[in-house]
């Protein structure tokens, strides 16, 4: 049973699987640096992202770009899981 890292609000990026669809609840970053880097990638509350893989590189697509996020990218963006 999933007990930490989920809520109605939303989830960490990081617990979707690869092709998993989920729209951005928020961007939770203490560093404006990493919020306005992914604000100019086109993530922002209600947008609908698709994981496209975790490993070797941690990919997500925001419209029709995929985006590589570093750890404290990927650590910021809590999104609401959903169905295909």
């Amino acid at each position: 049973m999933l007990t930490t890292g989920f809520s109605v609000q939303g989830s960490s990026l990081k617990l979707l699987r690869a092709g998993e669809r989920g729209i951005v609840t928020r961007i939770n970053t203490l560093q404006d640096a990493t919020a306005q880097a992914l604000r100019n990638m086109g993530f922002q509350p209600g947008q609908t992202i698709t994981l496209e893989q975790q490993f070797p590189r941690f990919v997500v697509r925001v419209g029709s770009q995929c985006h590589a996020l570093d750890e404290p990218s990927k650590n910021a963006i809590y999104v609401r899981i959903v169905d295909h």
